[in-house]
């Protein structure tokens, strides 16, 4: 009889816990609300990304996979304010060149294995290390760590970087100057942690699902090339417990249009909104629809280099092809999401940045049309000596239409004629990175939110100044830039210098324009550089 009565009461418990356990399932802990009994986010993408390994990766799709599967020391909040990643916390010395960063006990990589400060020495380290070839190696130099620019350059080892483990759980990195947002740069994906022993166990295969070990709220567990990847709950993350989405999905789709179709059938969360349509589907879908400000860019960039041609090494050619580009046209006309004309290189909604009004861009359009005119006309050319370049972009309806009307419109005032060429994305990576082009699209999201993340993109030992842009007086700026108590007089010197010498044309800035499912909550719109983290999403119940 005992015994059956303590049968009874552990069925009580169990039943009671299990209860609350599907409470927790079925309700959010904070809002309250109900949540679908399907917590999968499926979303869009135009290309496939570049690469997955923190250390290699080199574009936005890309970064948004590796700050699900693995995470740095701080991460951001739904308004881009630093909060705890693996570091619990973190201090600076005096002078602003020493920053010290304390570990959280209870991280662990998806073995097993603990999360620790060798860890992070072990990936700075091979950022820097030409053997890796990481093509954002240059990110560690302007972080400004203690040997960062000898180490890419080959003229140091690697493990001269300024980084140490004080302890298991104490990661300290020594600057070589004064760097206030030190910390903001540490969100970015090539600081994050990777794992040794898997590295060094399966090489270049060790990004592949079932062998990839990562420290992210989300695992690895399928990687279909050109069609999906799918992470699936990690519950060795530390905040496993506070996760609510089970799994996420990106699915490749090259094109916008059917992208949005897709979407709207219902298998995608978040999906496109081609140019031109957001008003129509604003109109339509009001509480999907969406746009606002984000910290990116678009323009097109001269190659400079050697392998140029002639007419582009011209100032007089680059201004008049920058200024007979009637950038309302392609803002309210073409695309009509929200986006802002650009005639300064970094966009307005950059934090502590005020936009300076540059010549051009007090000019009516029809003075900047005439302008264009003389210019081209004082360097020879016109409808008489045509000037003639390919313009490249990467596959998208969208570049595309924009490249169509630039070209209309340079053929029009200036009797240019471009050809447009369209390339897959990796290969458009690729012929930019070499300067295999002439001119070509370009387009940048900041890594944090400070100016220098844009203006420092065109200084001479920049990875990613892709036209091989040179001033001397613009590296000097910048660099006094990071040591500076008032920046913002040296970045709008140097904007008046690139206004001037035009090396890229300023296109727009970005909006934030998808479609979004309204079940899906918890994104991060006033993120202005949209670093977003699946684990602080949910789906609420129809």
């Amino acid at each position: 009889m005992k015994d059956i009565f303590k049968f009874i009461i552990a069925l009580i418990i169990c039943s009671t816990f299990s209860g609350s356990l599907f409470a927790a399932k079925l309700y959010h802990p904070d809002t309250g609300e109900k949540l679908s009994a399907d917590q999968t986010f499926t979303y869009w993408a135009l290309d496939e990304h570049s690469s997955i390994d923190p250390q290699i990766v080199e574009d936005v799709s890309g970064s948004d996979i590796i700050r699900d599967l693995f995470e740095g020391l701080l991460n951001q909040d739904a308004d881009g304010v630093l909060v705890p990643g693996v570091a619990e916390s973190f201090e600076a010395n005096e002078n602003k060149d020493v920053y010290t960063f304390h570990l959280r006990n209870n991280a662990k990589w998806s073995n097993g294995d603990p999360v620790t400060a060798h860890d992070f020495v072990y990936a700075w380290q091979r950022a820097v290390d030409p053997a890796t070839a990481s093509p954002y190696s240059w990110f560690m130099e302007i972080m400004s760590i203690k040997n960062g620019a000898e180490a890419i350059s080959g003229d140091v080892l690697p493990s001269a970087l300024g980084v140490k483990a004080l302890d298991d759980l104490t990661f300290q990195v020594e600057l070589t100057a004064s760097l206030p947002y030190f910390a903001a740069m540490t969100t970015h994906a090539t600081t994050f942690p990777t794992h040794k022993a898997t590295i060094e166990k399966y090489g270049s295969e060790w990004t592949k699902p079932g062998n990839m070990v990562s420290n992210g709220a989300y695992v690895l567990t399928e990687h279909v090339i050109n069609e999906r990847l799918v992470r699936e709950r990690n519950p060795m993350y530390w905040d496993n417990d506070n996760t609510i989405l089970d799994k996420v999905v990106v699915l490749v789709i090259p094109d916008e249009n059917q992208g949005l179709t897709r979407y709207l059938a219902g298998e995608l969360d978040q999906g496109p909104v081609p140019a031109g349509q957001f008003k129509k589907l604003k109109a339509e879908y009001p509480d999907q629809a969406t746009s606002f400000p984000r910290l990116c860019n678009y323009y097109y960039t001269f190659n400079l280099s050697d392998s140029g041609i002639a007419a582009f090494q011209d100032v007089r050619v680059r201004k008049a092809m920058s200024y007979a580009i009637d950038r309302n046209i392609i803002t309210e006309d073409v695309l009509q999401g929200g986006q802002t004309p650009a005639y300064t290189f970094t966009p307005g909604s950059t934090a502590g940045f005020e936009v300076p009004r540059v010549a051009f861009a007090k000019m009516t359009q029809a003075e900047r049309d005439s302008k264009a005119v003389e210019l081209m006309e004082e360097a020879g050319y016109g409808n008489d000596n045509p000037l003639s370049f390919t313009m490249i972009y990467n596959t998208s309806e969208s570049h595309k239409k924009i490249a169509t009307v630039m070209a209309q419109m340079w053929k029009q005032k200036l009797g240019i004629n471009a050809t447009m060429e369209n390339t897959e994305w990796k290969t458009f990576l690729d012929i930019r990175g070499k300067q295999d082009f002439e001119i070509a699209r370009g387009a940048w999201c900041g890594d944090y939110n400070e100016a220098s993340t844009f203006l420092d993109l065109l200084t001479s030992p920049s990875g990613y100044n892709d036209g091989k842009y040179s001033n001397a007086a613009v590296d000097q700026l910048m660099n006094e830039a990071k040591t500076s108590s008032d920046s913002s007089k040296l970045y709008t010197t140097v904007e008046r210098i690139l206004a001037a010498e035009m090396p890229v044309i300023p296109i727009y800035h970005y909006a934030g324009v998808f479609m979004l499912n309204p079940q899906l909550k918890g994104w991060p719109y006033d993120n202005v550089e949209q670093n977003w983290y699946s684990r602080n999403f949910y789906k609420v119940a129809k």
